[in-house]
């Protein structure tokens, strides 16, 4: 594994033929390459697994955690699963392509910059990033309704067996913390999740109103509790590298056609081990 490296992206969205164009042309450097996919693969049930499969058939290692889109149940969807029942139906299927997910155990990258712990996560949102004037979740929804933010997941993403979006997080939360806190701290971690674990990389949205539907106040300080060198997302479609408290936040979605035919042309997959020379402009604080 000298030459092998650590690969990561997101938001790939392949129901869209462009996208579905780039992700049939991604292929490793090395054949010992992992690949790191933190969610919205698409909506549909087959085309997240499809596009998984082919993945994990080219990469040694595909390590997965679900975004909102694949919660989604989607009306034109034959596969009607909700909720949890729909997120363990994925790993179920996932599994049986090699592709690891939250609920596997978390897979060691010996190769170089390693040996350090791969901690796929999925805890969803709880609102708590609630926009200024907000009390509680009611008001913070108040507040984007009136702007004319709201998300399909409001639609879409059921919480079912659980009676809200809330408890299926908080039920998430503690799950993961748990198996974090198992982990030995002297062996460095990267974290990957859907969402930013910390509610700064949303400062720079748009439309502010959307950071409800973007983390939880809840794993504010995961990446410094769990020895986090890296933390991989998606979620905004702003692919861009931060570092807070030393520890490296790196956004790595492809995003929409619209999106991303309106940046400079550069590889979707971004290097996340080794650890590449910072870029010009890398953001701190």
């Amino acid at each position: 594994m000298e030459n092998a490296r650590v690969w990561a992206v997101s938001d790939l969205h392949v129901a869209h033929p462009d996208n579905k164009a780039i992700v049939e042309r991604l292929r490793p450097a090395h054949r010992d390459d992992w690949l790191l996919v933190a969610g919205d693969v698409g909506e549909m049930f087959e085309d997240v697994l499809a596009a998984l499969e082919l993945l994990a058939g080219r990469f040694a290692k595909v390590i997965w955690t679900p975004g909102n889109h694949e919660l989604w149940t989607h009306p034109k969807d034959p596969v009607t699963l909700r909720g949890e029942y729909r997120y363990l139906g994925l790993v179920e299927r996932c599994r049986a392509l090699g592709v690891v997910t939250p609920e596997d155990e978390y897979p060691v990258w010996t190769g170089q910059g390693g040996p350090t712990v791969i901690a796929p996560l999925f805890v969803l949102y709880d609102y708590t990033f609630m926009p200024p004037g907000a009390r509680d979740t009611a008001e913070g929804l108040a507040i984007a309704e009136a702007a004319g933010i709201v998300c399909t997941d409001q639609y879409l993403l059921h919480p079912d067996p659980y009676p809200t979006r809330e408890d299926w997080c908080r039920t998430r939360v503690a799950y993961t913390e748990d198996r974090l806190a198992e982990l030995d701290p002297a062996v460095p971690t990267i974290l990957v999740n859907h969402y930013p674990l910390v509610r700064t990389p949303t400062r720079i949205l748009r439309y502010p109103e959307f950071a409800q539907w973007c983390g939880t106040e809840a794993t504010a300080d995961w990446h410094k509790r769990f020895n986090a060198t890296d933390m991989v997302y998606g979620h905004l479609h702003i692919p861009r590298r931060t570092v807070y408290d030393n520890v490296r936040f790196t956004e790595v979605s492809l995003g929409y056609p619209r999106e991303w035919s309106q940046r400079p042309p550069v590889d979707p997959l971004r290097q996340i081990l080794p650890t590449p020379p910072p870029p010009p402009g890398e953001q701190q604080s």
